[in-house]
């Protein structure tokens, strides 16, 4: 069983973070059968963007990287202190764990920040959301290559750049865990539509 920690900061998107929950836990259930997620914040509450909250399985002080494969990273607002828990060293420490196994990143707009912040982002092709040029100068200023694309997958870390990417950000994780077949699979069970490719009759 291939495990996905979900890292919720204070003042998470939970938008972003629910297309994770849905993604891999649709793949448990009707995919692959592969996959399994958790989540973890610095207290057993925490608050989302606009006041949701959400009881995570682990505090961070308490779990071991080791024990997951991938780490999911959800974008959250200033406003509602998102930098001020997302920047802490502990989840500096955190992503840098996960990155030097060589185990999967995905982070969804501005928690390629939080990516950033830790070190792993230097010299790598990264996004974050793109409407907002200091955001982005934040990414550049913590050493990443800021490139003007919705999703960008540099080695083993994936960035993207607002929550209209979430989904296919969440799907590109999981076949990094599984197999194109597998996510189209799921796609499908989900209702999306999956396009065929044209052929000669």
């Amino acid at each position: 069983m291939k495990k996905v920690l979900l890292l919720l900061a204070e003042g998470f998107e939970f938008y972003e973070a629910s297309v994770f929950v849905d993604v891999i836990g649709w793949n448990r259930l009707e995919g692959d059968h592969s996959t399994q997620l958790y989540t973890c914040g610095f207290t057993k509450e925490v608050g989302s963007t606009f006041g949701q909250k959400l009881v995570v399985d682990q505090l961070i002080e308490e779990l071991d990287p080791d024990d997951f494969d991938a780490l999911a990273i959800p974008g959250g607002f200033q406003e509602f202190g998102y930098f001020e828990s997302a920047l802490r060293p502990e989840i500096s420490g955190l992503i840098k764990r996960f990155h030097n196994s060589k185990k999967m990143i995905a982070s969804i707009c501005t928690g390629a920040i939080a990516v950033a912040q830790s070190g792993v982002l230097t010299g790598k092709r990264a996004t974050t959301y793109n409407l907002n040029p200091l955001r982005q100068q934040s990414l550049v200023n913590l050493g990443a290559i800021l490139c003007m694309e919705p999703i960008v997958i540099d080695d083993n870390i994936i960035t993207s750049w607002s929550p209209s990417t979430a989904l296919d950000v969440a799907f590109a994780l999981l076949e990094r865990l599984t197999n194109k077949e597998n996510v189209l699979n799921v796609k499908r069970l989900m209702g999306f539509k999956i396009c065929q490719p044209n052929t000669l009759v």
